[in-house]
């Protein structure tokens, strides 16, 4: 039954039905080795981590009654997907997670590995992997406690499936967080006029406002899949300052997080945030990919 299973699962998320666009790959290509150029074409994503990071972190320490100085997310395993040159896993690393990248294109993660192996701390907590989300799904069934997809689903083919393959390889109670653009008017104006044709914060063609995804449709998406929808944020971008902040309009930006539907009785899985303050930080950075 199993194997039957396993089967089942391997035929719905195969690659044949990637949720990877053909096209934004070779977008990204070109401008894979500029990930840590804080000035150029991912200023705004350097940024972003002044806010999306300690969004992570205080929803999930908020989750948890336990508190590690110095390492608050310890033991904690989290996916991030479509992680580029690392930009997000970096931070989440050095907060005491242990962090798996996984990106389609291979140019993106040996520019994370090659800056990840400049801090020993980070080589140990972070690995990435050359991969698309589907393809890890059958490995990693129920692997992760906490999934991020930061500034990636207004990029994916097949979001439903996106989000299908999320929930599989998430614990149960495990946390996705969302960072994405909704489809207004003015999304188009600011993201796409203003940011690539004009001010040139990011390199035109990077996005189509066609694949931008509203909050309530990305809402309805995660509930109809077993999530819940616990938190959605309006941002805001000043490209004068370069700085990101939180607003109560989500008509460019937002963040959300939601968490999967947990069997009852089950421990949550920030209670592994309350594991042994004493161990060390080579013995979480194994994962199960």
């Amino acid at each position: 039954q199993l194997s039957l299973f396993r089967f089942t699962v391997k035929r719905l998320f195969s690659t044949s039905r990637s949720s990877v666009d053909s096209k934004e790959m070779k977008k990204f290509q070109l401008l894979a080795h500029k990930w840590w150029d804080e000035e150029g074409e991912y200023s705004a994503l350097h940024s972003m981590n002044d806010i999306r990071v300690p969004f992570i972190r205080d929803t999930l320490l908020n989750m948890s009654s336990n508190y590690h100085l110095g390492n608050p997310l310890s033991g904690v395993k989290i996916l991030d997907v479509g992680c580029g040159g690392g930009l997000l896993s970096e931070p989440l690393g050095r907060l005491g997670a242990s962090v798996t990248g996984i990106d389609p294109l291979e140019d993106n993660i040996r520019t994370a590995d090659q800056h990840k192996s400049f801090d020993p701390v980070l080589a140990k907590r972070i690995q990435y992997k050359s991969s698309s989300l589907e393809e890890i799904v059958e490995e990693s069934m129920e692997t992760f406690d906490v999934i991020v997809a930061s500034e990636v689903v207004e990029h994916v083919a097949d979001l439903e499936m996106f989000i299908k393959c999320c929930s599989r390889v998430l614990k149960p109670e495990g946390s996705l967080f969302i960072t994405t653009i909704n489809k207004t008017q003015l999304s188009y104006i600011l993201g796409i006029v203003v940011a690539e044709k004009i001010m040139g914060i990011v390199p035109e063609g990077t996005h189509e406002w066609e694949k931008f995804v509203p909050p309530e449709e990305l809402e309805r998406l995660l509930e109809s899949n077993g999530f819940s929808v616990k938190t959605v944020n309006g941002m805001l971008y000043n490209p004068l300052s370069g700085s990101w902040s939180w607003m109560e309009s989500m008509s460019v930006n937002y963040a959300m997080h939601a968490v999967k539907s947990g069997a009852r009785g089950q421990s949550s899985p920030t209670d592994a945030l309350s594991e042994s303050e004493s161990e060390q930080p080579s013995a979480t950075a194994g994962t199960a990919v």
